[in-house]
């Protein structure tokens, strides 16, 4: 087809569950079109690496460029297993948008790293690829994320609609989409992180399939005032969060006077935590929303959805596959829609959303 243009998107996000790539066709005056998806596990041992490297550790330098290596080697057997699925060639594809892997994220502090070896992966797939997005944002003032509410306009908005889109990742982020054009988005707060945590310590499982163990427990009042009462979920926007606040240690404080409650109310607790967070940010700054859709692995968290509906009234929830784009495919097939945009010289952020002085063209590019 006349002027089709073919990106793939990587992401391996806080939940440290594995890879996500997207094979993307874009052409002008068209809709995008997924034309294929691999996902694949994380291993074991990187994910600790990961998750210890979001705080101080010893020779860290050293332990996070082979975890980045690692990484990349894992982005191009995904990579490469896409295009065989695909019957697509390397030579065919314009580039690689590879979001990386966040180890730590202070824009407090003017950085955020992702982990992953671009050049590195280029060589390996023989594809330019664009990495890095978040860095540019926060030089120009910015949060550097999120960056997918710009996406997630171009793919999901209609002209005169309010209208909401629930990333429930590792970290729980909203976009919203203003019937007026203005668009916001902001991390809402911790959304499958902990969760996944409390069921790997408790059940020996990699996450609570479906919240069938926390739909059966009892939220603790006094435990959910005191998860509530973080300084973080009041906080203005523009904001972003990560593991870097909400860790292990933050819930080990957070059940001090709790440690023999029984652990599945302790995980309904926190199911309960992040739906009230989400319903409570959607009602603050869209009131008028009348549908959410839900993308990210908690969109299969029939439990934690139920909970969030429950506390938006009115508010229609639905997966983003009702407009076309499975819920694990949706921030994969925005950093290679981001790439595009790189590519083009044209900005992937949006001031409003982040905060920065204004629009900029995001990532780093490294050519094939």
């Amino acid at each position: 087809m006349a002027g089709r243009r073919l990106f793939a998107g990587l992401m391996s996000g806080t939940s440290l569950d594995g890879i996500d790539a997207v094979l993307l066709a874009l052409q002008p005056g068209q809709p995008l079109r997924v034309l294929g998806h691999v996902q694949l596990p994380m291993p074991a041992a990187l994910r600790a690496e990961f998750a210890a490297l979001n705080h101080a550790t010893p020779d860290e330098l050293h332990r996070a460029q082979r975890a980045g290596v690692e990484l990349a080697r894992l982005y191009a057997q995904a990579v490469r297993r896409l295009l065989q699925e695909a019957g697509v060639a390397a030579a065919e594809v314009d580039a690689v948008g590879a979001h990386g892997q966040t180890v730590r994220h202070r824009p407090d502090a003017g950085y955020t790293l992702q982990l992953g070896a671009p050049a590195w992966l280029a060589e390996a797939c023989g594809i330019t690829v664009v990495a890095d997005f978040r860095s540019r944002d926060i030089a120009a003032g910015g949060q550097g994320a999120p960056l997918v509410p710009a996406f997630h306009r171009a793919v999901f908005g209609r002209e005169g609609c309010d209208l909401a889109v629930l990333n429930l990742g590792g970290i729980a982020n909203l976009s919203l989409l203003h019937a007026d054009g203005r668009v916001l988005g902001f991390d809402c707060g911790p959304g499958n992180a902990l969760l996944d945590l409390w069921a790997q310590r408790h059940l020996q499982r990699d996450f609570d399939a479906g919240g069938e163990w926390a739909a059966g427990g009892r939220v603790l009042d006094g435990l959910l005032r005191r998860l509530l009462d973080d300084a973080y979920f009041a906080a203005p926007v523009p904001k972003s969060t990560g593991r870097d606040h909400f860790d292990p240690a933050w819930l080990q404080r957070m059940l001090q006077g709790f440690q023999a409650a029984d652990a599945r109310d302790v995980q309904a607790t926190l199911a309960q935590m992040v739906a009230e967070v989400v319903a409570a940010d959607l009602l603050r700054h869209m009131p008028a929303a009348r549908e959410l859709l839900v993308c990210g692995g908690g969109a299969a968290n029939s439990d934690l959805l139920q909970r969030i509906r429950r506390l938006v009234g009115a508010c229609e929830i639905a997966g983003t596959e009702s407009r076309g784009l499975q819920p694990q495919q949706v921030e994969a097939a925005a950093f290679a829609w981001l790439a595009a945009r790189t590519l083009d010289g044209l900005p992937g952020n949006l001031p409003a959303v982040t905060g920065a002085r204004g629009p900029r063209v995001l990532g780093a590019v490294y050519p094939a």
